[in-house]
C-alpha cells in the first residue's frame, strides 16, 4: 500500500506530546471576552443564533481545557502519565480540531483513496448570490456538485475518445465554506483523475490520461456550469432570470439573525454597529497590480463563475498530492495571521494580496465575532464528497483505490472525514 510522507515520519520519529493549551491564543481570547457581549446585544434586541451555532462558540471555549474533561495516558513501560484534554470536534472555526482533521483527512486520501495516477484540483466558485444560497441551503450544494461533476467527468471521458458507457472517472471533493478574508465563500475543491478509467478484456481497470485543459476549453466548461446550475435552480424555484438579470426568489424570514450575517459576510460588509452595511475596512500595503488576460491561464471566468485548474500532482508526486490535500481540508482561520491593532481591532492578514495591493482587513470585535458565527455549518452537512470510481457504491473501487475496499457502507475513517455526525468528545490528539 501506498504510504504518505506524513505517515512515514510519524513511524520514524519518537513521538513528543506537547499540551495544547488554547487559553493562551488570541483568538480563544477575543471569543471568551467577546462572544458573551455579542450574544447579550442579540439578546437585548430579541435576537438570538441558533442553537448549533451557539454550541460551537460553547464548545469551542472548552475545548483543550482540563477543567472540561480528560483522559488519563499512561506508558506501559515506564507508567509515566500525562493529562489529555478533550477536544471540541467542531467544524466551524476551531484551529486545533481543524488542523488535526487536516492531517487526518490528507493522510487518509493519499494512503487509501487516491491510487498512482496523476491528479489535478479543480476549483469551482459562485457568484455572491449563489455563496448566499448555497450556505443558507446546504440541500442545494449536492444538486449543484452532482451538475459540476458530470459536466467536467463527461469533458475527460470525450476528451480521451471513449463514451460514458465504457469509461469512469473519479473525484473528491472538498467544499469549503471560507474565504481568506473569513468571508463566507463556498466553493468546491474537486481532486480529480487525470484521466480515466476503462476495464480491459480481462477485467481490469486501465488508466488513460488526458492532456491538460486549454484555455478555451475552460471557457466553454464555465458557460456550460453556469448555464446548467442557473436551469437547475430556475427548476426548484430560487432562482429567476430574464434577458439582462438573475435574482434570487427567497423568502425573507423575520428575526434570522444567522441569515442577516451571512449576507454581510458574503459580501464583505460589516455586519453588526454603527458602521453596519459598510464594506469591511482593508490595509492596503502593496502597490496594486493590472488584470492582465493570459489565454494560456488555466482559469475561466463568467458572470461571477470562475474555474480553475492549475495545480495538479504527477503520479509519483505523492509529497505534493498530501500538500495538496492539506490545502483544500485547512481549517478555516489561521492564528498565525491574527492580531490586535493598537487601538483593539482585529487584523487579519490574507493568505494572498489582492491586485489592488489589499493585504489586511481589519474588525471591529463584535464584527469579528459575527463573521466566526458566519463560518459555522449546520450539522450534519457532508462538506466531503466522493464521485464516480471513489464513490462508495462504485464497483470498481476495489481495483482504483490503494485501500482495496469493495462496495460497502462507507467505514468509520470515511465517515470522520465527511463529518456526517458529530462523535463523542474524545482526547486531543495533537
Amino acid at each position: 500500500m501506498l504510504m504518505s510522507s506524513a505517515r512515514n515520519a510519524r513511524a520514524s520519529q519518537v513521538p513528543n506530546y506537547e499540551r495544547h493549551r488554547p487559553e493562551q491564543t488570541l483568538l480563544y481570547q477575543l471569543v471568551q471576552q467577546h462572544y458573551p457581549v455579542f450574544k447579550s446585544s442579540l439578546d437585548d434586541q430579541g435576537q438570538s443564533l441558533p442553537r448549533y451555532v451557539q454550541r460551537e462558540f460553547e464548545d469551542f471555549l472548552q475545548c483543550g481545557r482540563l477543567e472540561y474533561g480528560f483522559l488519563r495516558v499512561r506508558c506501559e513501560d515506564c507508567h509515566h502519565e500525562r493529562l489529555v484534554a478533550f477536544s471540541c470536534k467542531r467544524r466551524g472555526f476551531c484551529p486545533s480540531c481543524g488542523a488535526r482533521r487536516m492531517v487526518e483527512s490528507a493522510a487518509l486520501l493519499v494512503d487509501e483513496v487516491f491510487p498512482a495516477e496523476p491528479i489535478r484540483q479543480w476549483v469551482l466558485s459562485f457568484p455572491f448570490q449563489l455563496r448566499f444560497l448555497l450556505a443558507r441551503y446546504p440541500e442545494l450544494m449536492g444538486k449543484v456538485l452532482s451538475i459540476v461533476y458530470r459536466i467536467l467527468s463527461t469533458h475527460l471521458i470525450k476528451k480521451a475518445g471513449f463514451t460514458k458507457a465504457t469509461a469512469q472517472s473519479g473525484s473528491v471533493t472538498l467544499i469549503q465554506r471560507f474565504g481568506s478574508a473569513l468571508n463566507l465563500n463556498v466553493h468546491y475543491h474537486m481532486l480529480f483523475l487525470d484521466g480515466i478509467y476503462t476495464e480491459d478484456g480481462h477485467g481490469k481497470q486501465r488508466f488513460h490520461r488526458v492532456k491538460a485543459p486549454t484555455h478555451d476549453e475552460l471557457n466553454t466548461l464555465v458557460h456550460t456550469l453556469s448555464h446548467r446550475i442557473a436551469r437547475c435552480l430556475e427548476k426548484r424555484g430560487v432562482l429567476e432570470r430574464d434577458a439582462e438579470n438573475t435574482w434570487l426568489t427567497l423568502e425573507e424570514e423575520e428575526g434570522d439573525v444567522l441569515t442577516q450575517l451571512q449576507g454581510a459576510s458574503v459580501t464583505y460588509r460589516i455586519a453588526t454597529g454603527p458602521q453596519q452595511g459598510r464594506k469591511v475596512f482593508t490595509l492596503q500595503t502593496l502597490p496594486g497590480r493590472e488584470n492582465q488576460a493570459d489565454t494560456n491561464s488555466r482559469v475561466a471566468n463568467y458572470a461571477g463563475f470562475s474555474l480553475h485548474a492549475g495545480v495538479m500532482a504527477e503520479a509519483h508526486q505523492r509529497d505534493k498530492l498530501e500538500r495538496l490535500c492539506r490545502y483544500i481540508s485547512r481549517p478555516a482561520i489561521s492564528e498565525k495571521r491574527l492580531a490586535l491593532t493598537a487601538n483593539g481591532q482585529i487584523r487579519y492578514e490574507l493568505k494572498t494580496p489582492y491586485r489592488n495591493g489589499t493585504t489586511h482587513v481589519i474588525f471591529e470585535p463584535l464584527d469579528f465575532i459575527a463573521k466566526l458565527a458566519a463560518l459555522v455549518p449546520k450539522p450534519r452537512v457532508n462538506l466531503t464528497r466522493f464521485h464516480g470510481l471513489f464513490a462508495p457504491n462504485s464497483k470498481h473501487r476495489v481495483q482504483v483505490t490503494p485501500a482495496k475496499r469493495a462496495k460497502s457502507p462507507i467505514n468509520r475513517k470515511v465517515s470522520i472525514l465527511a463529518g456526517v455526525t458529530r462523535a463523542p468528545q474524545s482526547a486531543t490528539a495533537l
